[in-house]
């Protein structure tokens, strides 16, 4: 009896040796090894900026900055002084500075030639810089410690209300009546009126984020954005996305019939709502509520981050290089020739 058990065991395992072992199973379902790509990739874009006029600034994972001053048609890396090349954020304010957000070097920041960074990281506990905001010429860094704000006078970062300290902020945004949205890695969203920088402590937004079809809660909040019309809108790291009209007391589901609940960015104009997921991009135009896939010219459809120009492009960070769309997403170009092709992707060192 256990001689043919041993052998039904031992056929078993030939078995999965002959189909190529469990690697072959992961890639089978789409999911094939991040580290390790056959025949090379372009670098994994995570963040995106543009100061206008064609000049972009791509972020990647392990490979620094790539500046480009002709809408991504060429790229050149600019790490000078880049004192951590694993990028998770960049933030562009109105005159001109770009700003960094690393997995452990704190914010790094560019003037003047737009090539050489700068550290700024005085009073940033050391942890992840996860997300950034520049608003009238103030910038805030969302940290593994909660909200920072820079003060330029100081020299330093300083919190910006007390009560998230143990939180990693995975996104930002703020109204135009500076109230100041910061959504969590888990525990939510929570707003507080910036204006009052550290006298008071974060509130939780709302009600919770509840799945219409699972009755789940989501407490990932990826993505936030607010509209030309003041809407708020959240992006889940699994559960759609969410809208409030109401400065976040009341939530409505919007997202969940799209193809993959993923959210990795949202672009809200006053007409039309574009939506990032982890297999494509989508489009919704309010009218009717059917989201409409505006992926043609995308190679890679795992997108990482996604952001529209002043003059109207938009362009998509991915796992595989970036994409620019100049017809409002219904078609894009692969921009990634000039960023390189690696073997593998670096691994952090942490």
């Amino acid at each position: 009896m256990t001689s043919h058990v041993s052998f039904r065991v031992v056929s078993f395992f030939l078995l999965i040796i002959a189909l190529g072992g469990v690697p072959c199973l992961a890639e089978d379902r789409g999911h094939p090894n991040p580290f390790e790509r056959d025949g090379g990739v372009p670098p994994s874009i995570q963040a995106l900026a543009t100061t206008g006029g064609g000049v972009l600034y791509a972020g990647s994972f392990g490979f620094g900055v790539f500046f480009s001053d002709d809408y991504g048609e060429t790229w050149e890396s600019i790490n000078g002084g880049l004192g951590d090349r694993f990028i998770l954020c960049l933030s562009a304010d109105e005159n001109g500075t770009v700003y960094a957000g690393t997995v452990r070097g704190g914010v790094f920041r560019t003037t003047g030639d737009g090539k050489t960074w700068e550290s700024i990281k005085a009073g940033l506990r050391l942890v992840e810089v996860k997300s950034l905001l520049t608003h009238h010429g103030t910038i805030y860094a969302g940290t593994g410690k909660g909200v920072y704000q820079w003060s330029e006078a100081a020299q330093k970062w300083s919190s910006v209300a007390s009560g998230l300290e143990q939180m990693l902020i995975a996104s930002m945004a703020m109204t135009n009546t500076s109230q100041l949205f910061a959504g969590t890695a888990g525990q939510g969203l929570y707003q507080v009126d910036a204006t009052k920088h550290g006298t008071v402590r974060w509130q939780k937004v709302g009600d919770p984020l509840v799945d219409p079809k699972e009755h789940l809660i989501h407490t990932y909040i990826r993505v936030t954005t607010i509209s030309p019309q003041q809407h708020v809108y959240v992006g889940t790291q699994d559960g759609g996305v969410y809208r409030s009209k109401d400065s976040g007391k009341t939530w409505q589901p919007i997202g969940r019939s799209l193809p993959n609940d993923s959210i990795r960015g949202i672009i809200a104009t006053g007409a039309v709502l574009y939506v990032a997921t982890g297999r494509g991009i989508f489009k919704n135009n309010f009218q009717n509520s059917e989201w409409v896939p505006v992926n043609n010219g995308l190679t890679e459809l795992s997108i990482q981050v996604l952001m529209a120009s002043s003059e109207g492009e938009l362009y998509a960070g991915t796992n595989a290089g970036a994409f620019r769309s100049q017809d409002a997403g219904n078609h894009w170009v692969n921009i990634s020739e000039k960023l390189g092709i690696h073997d593998a992707m670096p691994r952090p060192y942490f």
